[in-house]
């Protein structure tokens, strides 16, 4: 039996200081606009997300099932708002998160436009799967955030615990309303491979486009230090790659990486957001 969480909506307001957002990770510029970098992705891939699987709802006949479409829809939404502030405060230091924006919505648009829906939830649990491997390992490793500006660190953990308590859910709609056999296993083993490729494709040169603006291009210890963030130790993307390739597994689900222990984590983050003083804090079963 896989583990089921419901996922809940939590209304956080993080009120990123705005003058750290070149600098928030204690690893240097090269390591914070790696995850800048990501940033710029989610608020209109959020959306994307919430469309694919909202598009299924009434084909879904689980009653719990249909209450963690609810609480995935209500997530996402929530990750969207504070990521475009999280953008917002990229784009008033003169970094070109809104070109790069662009960018991701016209990918997105055609994609909407030209692929058919079944391929669009393909799309949409190939990109959770990424997410959620990513997520684990910001939970898991305690050097990924280590000695962060509080208010960012507490937002990129916040989002990682959410995509945790979320990450089957769109995966079980895919599995209900597509089904589980030969086609549904290659059509989502394609989406994988496609998205992935896609998806680091425009990660790499937002990248290294938000570090030569920073001025820190030919900062080769910098350099140095992300590749080693990412690929050395602690490893940040190597030790995702055992995870990535489950997935061609032909009976995997994403609870089979059972990492559930880090949503205990939660309630903490909560009060330590709220403690924040201006944040405003709220939850929605």
């Amino acid at each position: 039996m896989k583990t089921i969480v419901q996922p809940v909506r939590r209304n956080l307001e993080f009120r990123l200081p705005k003058d750290r957002i070149g600098d928030w990770h204690a690893g240097g510029a090269h390591i914070t606009h790696f995850f800048n970098a990501l940033s710029i992705f989610f608020p209109d891939g959020e959306r994307f997300f919430i469309d694919s699987v909202r598009h299924y709802r009434d084909r879904i006949h689980d009653p719990e099932l249909k209450e963690s479409v609810r609480g995935f829809i209500g997530q996402e939404a929530m990750h969207g708002r504070e990521h475009e502030e999280y953008n917002d405060a990229l784009v008033e230091k003169g970094m070109p998160a809104d070109r790069y924006g662009r960018i991701v919505v016209r990918l997105l648009k055609f994609l909407t436009r030209f692929s058919p829906k079944s391929a669009q939830l393909a799309g949409t649990i190939a990109l959770e799967h990424l997410t959620a491997i990513l997520a684990n390992m910001v939970l898991s490793e305690p050097r990924s955030l280590e000695g962060a500006e509080p208010r960012y660190g507490a937002l990129w953990k916040w989002h990682a615990l959410e995509e945790t308590e979320h990450k089957a859910v769109a995966y079980d709609v895919y599995q209900e309303v597509l089904g589980g056999g030969l086609i549904g296993y290659l059509h989502r083993c394609f989406a994988l491979i496609t998205a992935t490729s896609i998806f680091w494709l425009m990660v790499i040169p937002f990248h290294i486009g938000l570090v030569r603006r920073e001025g820190q291009l030919f900062n080769v210890m910098g350099w140095i230090k992300v590749m080693n963030f990412l690929w050395g130790s602690p490893g940040m993307l190597r030790r995702t790659i055992p995870d990535w390739l489950d997935y061609f597994k032909p009976g995997f689900h994403p609870w089979d990486h059972d990492n559930a222990q880090y949503l205990e984590e939660v309630d903490s983050l909560v009060d330590e957001v709220s403690a924040y003083g201006d944040s405003a804090v709220g939850a929605v079963a």
